[in-house]
């Protein structure tokens, strides 16, 4: 593909994931997104043959991006625990973002059934954090910022409990305040009582 194609390919796909944000995904069609784009119908489908795809190269798109971010704000004398926290702080920001996100959609599109098993990528990104986070768990346990018996089952305490946030955030709401509760309650777990 060439620089223009590509170039265009990221318009279609910064374009879509506004109209997912505003509208879910369920509710979206081809022609939402030709509209919004401006661009003919056949022009969405010489790069895309279906919302589903479009949704699924949004989602791959968002995950680079937050990656990315939280990669760019580690600095070199990060230790875990101020990896841990930088990472729980990113995660905050997302739960109290009111617009912006991609949640509603993407809980739409997973129980849509559209998703092939194999392609699951909400679970590939729930099961890499969860690597994550053991390795910055066991990391802080080796030079004694944290305590901790079982990494791997507390890495993935911790994003159920932010996995169950994001629900609480888009059903019956939470406040900043709560979330920081919720969050100190699994980082006093951890900590080296001095």
């Amino acid at each position: 593909m060439g620089e223009k194609s590509l170039q265009k390919r990221k318009y279609i796909l910064e374009t879509a994931r506004k109209v997912f944000m505003e509208k879910g995904y369920k509710e979206v069609t081809m022609k939402d997104i030709v509209e919004a784009c401006d661009i003919s119908r056949g022009g969405l489908y010489l790069y895309f043959g279906s919302t589903a795809e479009i949704f699924m190269e949004v989602l791959k798109m968002e995950t680079q991006e937050a990656d990315d971010v939280f990669s760019d704000n580690i600095t070199e004398d990060a230790t875990a625990a101020d990896i841990l926290m930088l990472f729980l702080k990113e995660q905050k920001k997302e739960l109290l973002a009111k617009k912006g996100n991609l949640a509603v959609a993407t809980y739409e599109f997973f129980f849509s059934g559209e998703v092939p098993k194999k392609d699951n990528i909400l679970k590939k990104q729930f099961d890499s954090a969860v690597i994550i986070i053991e390795k910055l768990i066991e990391a802080g346990v080796d030079n004694g910022e944290f305590i901790c018996e079982d990494c791997r089952a507390t890495a993935r305490n911790i994003m159920f409990v932010l996995e169950g946030l994001k629900i609480s955030a888009q059903t019956v709401g939470i406040t900043p305040e709560t979330v920081d509760e919720e969050l100190m309650y699994i980082l006093r777990g951890l900590v080296v009582e001095e």
